[in-house]
């Protein structure tokens, strides 16, 4: 299945859908991470569908051992009725899903509750060979894990009509590398700066160009994760004009831009603005993809938000 030279844009990506950054309140800053974390494993949920050659392992590693997944084709409880389903889906068809919306709540104990609208598209499920395109609504119940990412416990998928689709658009590489991206924020952004899994997501070389120097080894990112990462309380990024290309057999480009907050240890509420483009690498059969290069453009200088 060829996915090559696919070029993928979204309109802004917003983390918060009632409330832009520039209202977002110390609570939300706060628990920033933990919605990237729910969103890196939100995408990872796809990587099956969209491409199956990758492995059951990763889908099941998302999920609670007695997870409940409701749709249209019935009721899986755990994991084995759920792999049951999901691997009997005919190796011919092609799936893609388009996430239009997310909006994330926070309940108690580190639960939270996910609701997506989603645009699924099919290739190879209709006999005269179109695409069926069909608009989704997910509830997604996440728990707390073992790490910073929470795990899926329920599943609720509910269709709510279908369109008309021009052509088939291929999501994997977009769902593949903002789950990667996710990850990424959601381990710089926990209080715990912890640098040791970021070793998953770091390519056996790779190069890091941040404003304060740019990193090439191990040592060098836990020291920027300890000391210029640090320098502020808490903090969170919002994705905005994201595109990502493949550029070869598992590699990709990608472009973002990040609207970052942060709350300093007086109080203070700082803002701005950057652009970031990094080069990844791809296993299908690993946890993540991997960051091999990372530039940073500042869009807009660091500042209090309210100057």
């Amino acid at each position: 299945m060829s996915r090559l030279s696919t070029l993928f844009a979204a309109a802004i990506f917003t983390l918060f859908s009632t409330q832009g950054i520039a209202q977002m309140t110390d609570a939300e800053i706060r628990q920033g991470y933990r919605e990237h974390a729910a969103l890196a494993q939100f995408h990872r949920w796809y990587q099956f569908y969209e491409w199956p050659e990758g492995g059951i392992a990763n889908a099941l590693d998302v999920l609670t051992d007695d997870v409940v997944v409701e749709s249209g084709l019935g009721t899986a409880k755990g994991h084995e009725e759920y792999k049951a389903r999901v691997t009997q889906l005919p190796d011919s068809w092609q799936n893609a899903h388009h996430i239009q919306s997310t909006e994330i709540t926070h309940g108690t104990d580190g639960m939270m509750t996910l609701t997506a609208d989603v645009v699924y598209q099919n290739q190879g499920m209709l006999e005269d060979g179109s695409v069926r395109q069909a608009n989704l609504t997910y509830s997604v119940k996440l728990v707390p894990g073992n790490t910073v990412l929470p795990l899926l416990s329920n599943v609720l998928i509910v269709q709510r009509g279908e369109t008309d689709a021009d052509a088939y658009r291929d999501a994997y590489a977009e769902n593949r590398v903002k789950s990667l991206v996710h990850y990424w924020l959601a381990l710089i952004e926990a209080p715990s700066r912890n640098p040791e899994p970021a070793r998953e997501i770091l390519a056996d070389t790779f190069s890091l160009n941040f404003s304060s120097g740019t990193i090439t080894d191990f040592e060098g990112f836990s020291a920027w994760l300890a000391g210029p990462a640090s320098q502020v309380a808490a903090s969170t990024h919002v994705l905005g004009d994201f595109e990502v290309k493949e550029t070869g057999s598992d590699t990709y480009a990608m472009s973002v831009d990040f609207d970052w907050t942060g709350v300093t240890p007086d109080g203070t509420i700082l803002i701005a603005k950057t652009r970031h483009n990094w080069t990844v690498e791809n296993d299908p059969a690993e946890r993540f993809a991997r960051i091999k290069t990372i530039d940073v453009d500042v869009l807009e200088n660091f500042r209090p938000r309210d100057s």
